[in-house]
């Protein structure tokens, strides 16, 4: 039999282990979230699932660490959780390598084993803005522009690029626009790196020029396509991003082809607009926006938007102007309903939320 000291000690070793093990399990990880989700001068983001099993959001250049990244690049397994990382864009393409570049706006596919990077930048001879690609065999890059521009013209008309791979024709397009003009878009060519001999581009959703201040689609901007039980939806945003007059939100058009006709939700529906995610007292300017899926069929929309209490904070100057604002990321679920697209609640999300469905979420 044993002793009662010996028993007294055996128990205290008993619980010690327990609480030991109690305590070096790993922290359970949260299922909820709430904007933003990356809370640094993030503009423009486009967000993308590779095929290596991460999330990629990729932004409008800024100063990180003091340090100008061209194209920022963050990472993310379950497009909550964000880590930033390096330059995507590290060498200045020669036809746009001023003291003071502007590189902003881009939008990354893959396709052919490859990754390709569209971008909107300011040339050194040119009097108007230019749209751009590079071109990567990784994710995080380095993209190497293809050494010219894809096109450029007055003003800014070429900027804010999306490539479409449509998959009812498989033909491969670029939105981009607008400077006052409308949404266009083109067929590129196999190499994804020039436009398709002989295609011309075709305007698909058109400005609104009136000083109703409900009308936020005097200059329309930043498109993204997605398809959808039948219907191609163009997200487009408008009409000032920023400063202290900043005047944006995300409006919604859809078609049954690709490259159009396209049909806004004011029109289809007569509301005052197409606007589907706009302003609160917390979140100003929401827009410039991307879309990804997850695997439950769920659509969350990715956009960035200026935080009212904290408008300049570690913003970018180099970008110029009174762009001087800080523009972070957000994200809204999507809702489908009666063959529309919806940002859930209209405004930027406040209040917590369940994750994204990520099945193996990447460790």
């Amino acid at each position: 039999m044993l002793s009662k000291k010996f028993a007294c000690l055996i128990l205290f070793m008993l619980c010690v282990t327990v609480s030991f093990a109690q305590t070096a399990q790993p922290a359970k990880q949260a299922d909820t979230w709430q904007n933003p989700i990356f809370d640094f001068d993030f503009p423009d983001p486009t967000v993308i699932r590779s095929s290596d099993g991460y999330f990629y959001a990729y932004a409008t250049q800024a100063v990180v660490d003091g340090k100008l990244h061209h194209i920022q690049i963050a990472r993310s397994n379950d497009l909550i959780n964000w880590q930033r990382m390096s330059d995507a864009l590290p060498q200045k393409p020669v036809w746009a390598d001023k003291f003071e570049p502007k590189f902003w706006a881009p939008h990354v596919t893959e396709a052919d084993g490859k990754y390709f990077m569209y971008y909107s930048a300011d040339p050194n001879t040119q009097t108007g803005l230019c749209l751009a690609v590079a071109v990567a065999d990784k994710p995080t890059g380095p993209f190497v522009d293809i050494g010219k521009p894809l096109k450029c013209g007055t003003s800014f008309i070429n900027i804010d690029p999306m490539a479409f791979d449509d998959p009812k024709t498989g033909k491969r397009l670029l939105y981009w626009g607008s400077g006052f003009e409308p949404i266009k878009v083109q067929e590129l060519a196999a190499n994804r790196t020039e436009f398709a001999p002989n295609s011309q581009s075709i305007d698909v959703v058109f400005p609104i020029k009136n000083e109703d201040p409900n009308n936020y689609q005097r200059l329309i901007e930043g498109a993204w396509v997605t398809y959808k039980k039948g219907f191609y939806y163009l997200f487009y945003s408008g009409d000032n991003c920023c400063g202290d007059k900043a005047h944006y939100a995300v409006m919604v058009a859809r078609s049954r082809n690709a490259p159009g006709k396209f049909e806004t939700l004011a029109q289809a529906t007569g509301k005052t607009n197409s606007v589907i995610l706009e302003k609160n007292d917390e979140w100003l300017a929401p827009g410039h926006n991307s879309v990804i899926r997850d695997d439950n069929g769920n659509d969350w929309v990715f956009y960035h938007a200026i935080n009212t209490k904290r408008r300049n904070v570690d913003a970018d100057e180099t970008i110029g102007g009174d762009r001087d604002v800080r523009r972070v990321m957000l994200m809204n679920r999507l809702i489908y309903k009666n063959g529309w697209v919806y940002a859930e609640g209209g405004t930027p999300t406040l209040t917590s939320k369940k994750f994204p469905k990520i099945r193996q979420r990447k460790k």
